[in-house]
């Protein structure tokens, strides 16, 4: 059983979480420890130790959720604390992950996404601590790399489901993640009924701080991409929120698009990373918007194109990242981009895993047992019918 701690001072925050979450209390899946302030939250933390995960309003008489936050530390626990606020509150909910935060809900409360994100906190708690357990009679140097690939590892989808909504479409990706753990990632998420977000990312750098810039990406462009009305629109947002107060000067290239799930129709914008590839289903490939836009991080101003393309029958879209083109064989050789085009064009069109496999198939043949330096990531869409 999970325990979690919510602080709110709204009195009817705990009637309805109780509601929301009657079936998991009831087979004591969950169970909720109610606060009004960080003051009570404290004490309720030093009096139980398996409280694992905290969900916390910014603004609280006493103790805000911001000063919670920083006695956290103080305590030598592991929790996973997310933040409730209102959207435009943006600047409290950097400083907020910057703290420490995970993750972060936007007021009106999304329950079923509420449900989401509690249970993603608790796995992560849970993922963080076998690691750490595991990890106890290693190095400095090998527990940091060990907790970094958990923290990559969390956020990375690992079910591909059919989209909701549509059997039109498949989806399918894979990360074999480097020896000393990049910052690559990638997601898709249901926007609506009719139209699904997918991104693919690289963050600079490497270990922790590279996976919690990580965390911090995916969490800020997924709740921006609920609001925004396009592509280009959701990437100068995220953008603009990842700069504020980046002292470590971290950035991340990412690609984002929106595909409209009854039409096949795309929407996407590039911030820095490498162009996807359009296979279509007579063989023909396009690269699609080039690298033109800024990594997110680097400039508040920075703005974004937009561009869009049709998805068709047995058409393949082919998003990856530059640990395929950057990889080396023993004699130091890259793979290459034009290398990596030329094994699309050898592909007999099937199911989006033979297409996975025969990408890394000739990477691995080419590696020839090299070891990686960076990520290799791949997103790969196909439309079915």
């Amino acid at each position: 059983m999970a325990k979690i701690l919510v602080v709110d001072d709204e009195p009817d925050v705990e009637l309805l979480i109780r509601q929301k979450f009657a079936k998991q209390l009831k087979t004591k899946e969950l169970e909720f420890i109610f606060a009004s302030n960080g003051t009570e939250a404290l004490k309720a933390l030093h009096q139980d130790k398996e409280i694992s995960v905290i969900l916390t309003d910014i603004n609280m008489p006493e103790m805000d959720g911001l000063v919670l936050l920083s006695h956290l530390p103080e305590l030598k626990r592991i929790f996973k604390a997310v933040i409730i606020s209102a959207y435009g509150d943006m600047s409290n909910i950097r400083k907020a992950m910057n703290r420490g935060a995970c993750d972060f809900i936007t007021k009106p409360i999304d329950f079923k996404d509420l449900e989401i994100t509690i249970f993603n906190a608790i796995e992560q708690c849970l993922t963080l601590k076998k690691a750490m357990e595991a990890q106890a009679m290693l190095s400095d140097l090998e527990k940091e790399l060990a907790i970094a690939y958990n923290i990559q590892q969390s956020i990375i989808p690992h079910h591909f489901k059919p989209i909701p909504s549509s059997q039109t479409f498949d989806i399918l990706g894979t990360m074999i993640p480097a020896k000393h753990v990049g910052g690559d990632f990638f997601d898709f998420f249901q926007i609506d009924h009719n139209h699904l977000g997918f991104l693919i990312a690289d963050v600079s750098g490497k270990g922790i701080p590279a996976a919690l810039f990580m965390a911090m990406s995916r969490a800020i462009i997924r709740t921006v991409a609920q609001k925004a009305s396009s592509p280009k629109n959701c990437l100068k947002e995220a953008n603009r929120i990842l700069c504020i107060d980046n002292d470590a000067c971290m950035f991340v290239t990412a690609f984002y698009g929106i595909l409209n799930i009854q039409t096949g129709r795309v929407e996407c914008a590039n911030a820095g990373h490498n162009p996807p590839v359009l296979l279509q289903a007579d063989g023909a490939l396009f690269g699609l918007a080039r690298n033109e836009g800024i990594p997110l991080g680097v400039s508040e101003d920075a703005i974004y194109l937009q561009h869009e393309f049709q998805l068709k029958k047995d058409d393949c879209l082919i998003l990856y990242t530059d640990g395929i083109t950057e990889a080396m064989n023993p004699q130091q050789e890259l793979y290459t981009e034009e290398r990596f085009i030329n094994s699309l064009k050898t592909w007999k069109p099937d199911s989006l895993t033979t297409l996975v496999d025969h990408i890394l198939h000739d990477l691995y043949q080419f590696t020839s047992g090299a070891p990686y330096s960076d990520d290799i990531t791949l997103l790969c869409l196909k439309q079915q019918v």
